[in-house]
């Protein structure tokens, strides 16, 4: 992933605003550390950092149409440009990158073409002819991408909060699937497609056809000049991923697969990764961290993730710490499960979806709201040190391939011996030629923030316990109005983000509401003991999970805790008691 950064019609075009730009531009270029170039036209800046996984010989950015009068700065990778250079026969390219065919689309067909890419992306596109811009986010929101405005007038975009947070009046999030047109001044939804509105649709299931859909879009993903791996936890989702990546290079006599899997030492994580890999002939590489370590990380991986959610830290400090050691051996580009759990009802409160309207209407929800949670996480937690995550699940075909499916086959019903995602499983249930073992394939589910280690999460709340005191609680609805932390783990990393993001606006970008196992706050009604148990770990889904919490005892400190790495802490208890 690269980063990007945009002023559009400011009011100063000295070089001292040049110079702030390149500034800002290199917050971001830990995005991309391959090179740096900037674009200026009268009061429009265009900037860019890049990882070059396409073309590293010619495909440096900004990239320009015949006359250089479209000039576009881009974030992501267009893995159908090949067919779409095809249409552009007119047209005449200087480079083998993949996102060269935006400005050319534009020439061709106005703002209209954005449905046309099949791919991940955010990108800024500059009229030169008649100073107009537009910008454009990816279907899902798998590449980041903010928004803000100036008091001058002048409109900021930037990959990352970081880029923009200190200069704008305002700014937020940039909607996933919409444009932003300077010639209509506001926002248009450009991905509209049927599962948006929620209906319940009643395609019936087909195993060969969501296999099929699948194995497409992680073979497009497999479009690179450079060394990549694949992330294997040893849960369904990563390891359907490296068993498709494995199989295809195999077939296409490419190199060998390399496989990382994170975890404290003895983590489910890591034993079942290892098997997986074994099965698969992977190069594997383990990579073991402390709770100490996380917990030395948590303030760069906030800083870098720009989120205070809790779930989304627990989860990134991990992905965090591999990602660094994923890079110094020289791979630049991993693929990952993220998705797979919104779309097809994956977590575990979803065994008690009262009806199949209600588990469709809830994966909708979830996967609108996924640019907040699992694609920040993924694509900041890697981009910290040039690497770049691709999530294949999150296909824009794939998503409508599975989301069009009657949602009754995704109902979890134990009795006929059908648990989470089992359409998924039973797609790739193949005794002739097995994708993977029958226990793995139908392994429970556990959240990456779960599966690195039980004792992570408690750690983590542990050491909060002994940052934040009851009267810092008690007061926390003064000092945090909006998205009061309602617990001390909350509180510590509030704080944090607090302390490098102040705006107001900054704030706002980050979710809030109740929440069990991952669920959105309407889900928590499924179950009224949840109440009882707002936790985002995939323990709190009392009676589902096989570690789950007590749900009838809530582990107080008598005094404050130390997350120490060797300390003994059980499985299933939320927090330890040292004594």
């Amino acid at each position: 992933m690269c980063g990007i950064l945009a002023v559009l019609g400011c009011s100063d075009d000295s070089q001292a605003k040049r110079v702030r730009v390149l500034e800002l531009s290199r917050r971001l270029r830990h995005r991309g550390p391959d090179w740096s170039g900037i674009y200026q036209n009268g009061d429009n800046y265009l900037a860019h950092q890049r990882l070059a996984i396409v073309d590293p010989d010619s495909g440096d950015q900004p990239l320009f149409n015949e006359d250089k009068t479209i000039v576009v700065t881009v974030n992501g990778e267009i893995y159908n440009h090949e067919e779409l250079r095809k249409r552009l026969k007119n047209h005449k390219f200087h480079t083998g990158s993949d996102c060269e065919v935006i400005a050319h689309l534009y020439e061709e067909h106005g703002e209209e073409f954005v449905d046309m890419l099949d791919g991940v992306f955010s990108f800024v596109l500059l009229n030169t002819k008649d100073n107009s811009f537009m910008v454009a986010r990816d279907a899902i929101g798998v590449t980041p991408l903010y928004i803000g405005w100036g008091l001058d007038g002048s409109v900021w975009v930037s990959s990352e909060m970081k880029g923009l947070n200190e200069d704008c009046e305002h700014f937020e999030s940039f909607p996933p699937g919409n444009l932003y047109s300077s010639k209509s001044g506001g926002f248009k939804q450009w991905y509209n497609p049927p599962w948006y509105n929620e209906v319940v649709p009643s395609t019936p299931y087909e195993p060969l056809a969501l296999r099929r859909a699948f194995e497409d879009a992680v073979v497009k993903r497999l479009m690179s000049d450079v060394p990549f791996g694949v992330l294997l936890s040893g849960g369904l989702d990563s390891s359907l991923v490296a068993a498709i990546t494995a199989r295809h290079l195999e077939e296409t006599k490419a190199s060998k697969l390399h496989s990382f899997c994170v975890g404290l030492e003895g983590s489910p994580d890591l034993k079942a990764g290892k098997e997986v890999a074994e099965y698969l002939g992977t190069e594997h590489h383990e990579f073991h961290f402390t709770v100490q370590d996380g917990i030395d990380a948590i303030e760069d991986v906030i800083f870098h993730v720009e989120t205070y959610d809790v779930t989304t830290i627990r989860a990134s400090t991990p992905m965090f710490l591999m990602s660094r050691k994923i890079k110094s051996l020289g791979v630049k580009m991993v693929l990952s499960g993220e998705g797979s759990d919104e779309i097809f009802g994956g977590y575990l409160y979803f065994h008690k979806a009262p009806n199949k309207q209600e588990l469709h209407q809830e994966t909708c929800r979830k996967i609108k709201a996924l640019h907040k949670y699992d694609c920040l996480r993924a694509n900041k937690a890697t981009s910290a040190f040039g690497l770049e995550a691709r999530v294949p699940f999150l296909d824009k075909e794939f998503i409508n391939t599975a989301m069009s499916l009657d949602p009754e086959s995704k109902m979890i019903k134990p009795e006929e011996k059908r648990i989470e995602k089992w359409v998924l499983r039973k797609a790739f249930d193949d005794d002739e030629r097995p994708y993977l073992p029958k226990h793995i394939l139908y392994r429970q589910k556990e959240q990456f923030s779960d599966g690195v280690g039980y004792s992570w999460i408690d750690g983590l709340k542990a050491h909060a316990a002994e940052n934040v005191n009851d009267r810092m609680m008690s007061n926390a609805a003064h000092i945090f109005p909006h998205n009061t932390p309602l617990t001390k783990e909350a509180y510590y990393y509030r704080m944090i983000f607090e302390r490098f993001f102040p705006q107001n606006s900054a704030r706002l970008t980050v979710p809030g509401g109740a929440t069990v196992a991952c669920s959105t706050a309407k889900a928590v009604e499924w179950d009224a003991s949840w109440s009882n148990n707002m936790d985002p770990s995939g323990r709190a889904a009392i009676g589902v999970h096989v570690s789950a919490y007590d749900g009838s005892k809530v582990a107080l400190p008598v005094q404050p805790l130390k997350a120490i790495n060797d300390l003994p802490m059980m499985r299933g208890q939320g927090v330890v008691i040292q004594t």
